[in-house]
């Protein structure tokens, strides 16, 4: 996979469990994508992701709060430092995040990954979140560089709005795990008028 890396760059990232996609699913949807135009594939694909990610597949360990809080604390951990976080969603089985980049992208996605990985590994058994085997992130990572106003304004909506798709809310202000919650707003400032 390739990534975008700059570091002024806006960016939306999306990363996700290990488990969270059982791999015969993801050799079916190659296999259907064969017969797609190629030029549709990685939209088809990543969208057929996206929904199935919502389903709550695989162990959902950032579904438990300690986990969650862990996760919210690792994203904050460098804003205004490394990166400026822009609007972020945990979800029970990936996460969201826009941000303007002040470091190389791998190593901010990693910082993250590395810190959370290691304490959900040391706190499974003691929480109860069911994570198979040694593995607690997929390795990869998608990145979508933000192009102009209007992408930046339909990526922090998707980000907000996940959890209300996904059933898990109602509205995006009710779920605690996200920059759209009331209690968070103080962290960060989301604008539409970023550019």
């Amino acid at each position: 996979m390739t990534h975008f890396d700059d570091n002024a760059a806006l960016q939306s990232i999306t990363f996700r469990l290990a488990d969270s996609l059982p791999r015969e699913m993801l050799v079916q949807l190659e296999q259907e994508l064969e017969k797609a135009p190629e030029g549709t594939r990685e939209i088809q694909r990543r969208k057929q992701i996206e929904d199935w990610l919502d389903t709550g597949m695989g162990c959902c360990a950032l579904q438990h709060p300690e986990m969650a809080e862990t996760m919210q604390n690792a994203l904050l951990h460098f804003h205004r430092v490394k990166y400026h976080i822009l609007a972020w969603c945990i979800m029970p089985n990936h996460v969201h995040v826009l941000i303007r980049q002040a470091a190389p992208l791998p190593k901010i996605v990693n910082s993250w990954k590395t810190f959370t990985a290691r304490w959900a590994l040391a706190h499974n058994a003691r929480l109860g979140l069911g994570i198979p085997g040694k593995r607690f992130w997929m390795r990869e990572y998608w990145d979508r560089y933000i192009r102009n106003e209007e992408h930046f304004c339909k990526a922090v909506e998707y980000i907000h709005q996940n959890p209300v798709k996904a059933g898990l809310c109602k509205q995006a202000r009710d779920w605690e795990w996200s920059s759209a919650h009331p209690d968070n707003d103080n962290r960060q400032s989301v604008t539409c008028c970023y550019f």
